[in-house]
């Protein structure tokens, strides 16, 4: 196809299918904005999982935080999560370190899901616009037949071509870019469940290594305690030999 030929379909199409390329280009827009924000995010936070669990199985808290401050993974908004609450709550020892990973591991979903619902809907509703589209045309090819028939002509397909020709186009449009964008969606969908399902994993491993630290906290060691010492057996006196 010439690019004649595309800017002729495009003349054709009208207002409708200039819409439907602006949806194009904003499902295509919002895909490499997702992607560009997915890449590495489970290796990434797998990296610092690892290393936030080697310095809690070694005790070293302070060592784990540190890491997770300095990391740009998103597993580490839910490691300094639960941190925080491992600070108020060691006194209780470590209750509620669950809920608020959980809590922070939601809204860390929530953040790369961000602009998906675009997606969906550029995949549900351009179908639609194509079939108004196809109506528009239709109705544009009936005037047309009727404004030939009063002035004279004999109503042949000449005077319909191009309203069907606006029709069929939109409506080619309109699959065309839904069947993009629903591609797009599913992809990020599938992607992104194994990201979660990841970070879920990594949490809950997480929760029961800082819970043990809490634990270990508010339960110190006794200082070493002295028994008292025994006092020495008397031996009995020697009774006097007798004579």
């Amino acid at each position: 196809m010439s690019l004649n030929d595309l800017l002729h379909y495009l003349r054709l199409g009208g207002v409708t299918l200039a819409l439907l390329l602006g949806a194009s280009v904003v499902a295509l827009g919002v895909a490499i904005e997702r992607l560009i924000a997915l890449w590495g995010v489970s290796e990434r936070s797998r990296n610092l999982g690892e290393i936030v669990h080697k310095h809690l199985l070694r005790g070293d808290v302070a060592a784990a935080r540190t890491a997770a401050e300095r990391s740009d993974a998103v597993a580490a908004d839910i490691f300094l999560a639960g941190f925080d609450r491992w600070e108020r709550s060691r006194a209780s020892g470590g209750n509620g370190i669950e809920s608020a990973v959980e809590r922070e591991r939601a809204q860390v979903g929530l953040k790369l899901r961000r602009n998906l619902w675009l997606l969906a809907t550029i995949g549900s509703t351009t179908p639609f616009v194509g079939l108004f589209g196809t109506v528009a045309g239709i109705m544009r090819s009936f005037k047309d037949l009727g404004v030939d028939v009063e002035a004279g002509g004999t109503g042949g397909s000449a005077a319909v071509m191009t309203g069907i020709s606006e029709a069929l186009v939109a409506t080619a449009v309109g699959i065309l870019v839904a069947v993009q964008a629903m591609v797009f969606y599913n992809y990020f969908q599938a992607r992104l469940s194994r990201v979660l399902v990841e970070l879920r994993l990594l949490g809950d491993e997480f929760s029961e290594l800082l819970k043990e630290r809490a634990t270990g906290v508010v339960l110190p060691e006794p200082p070493p305690s002295r028994e008292p010492s025994t006092p020495p057996a008397t031996r009995p006196d020697p009774q006097p030999a007798s004579s």
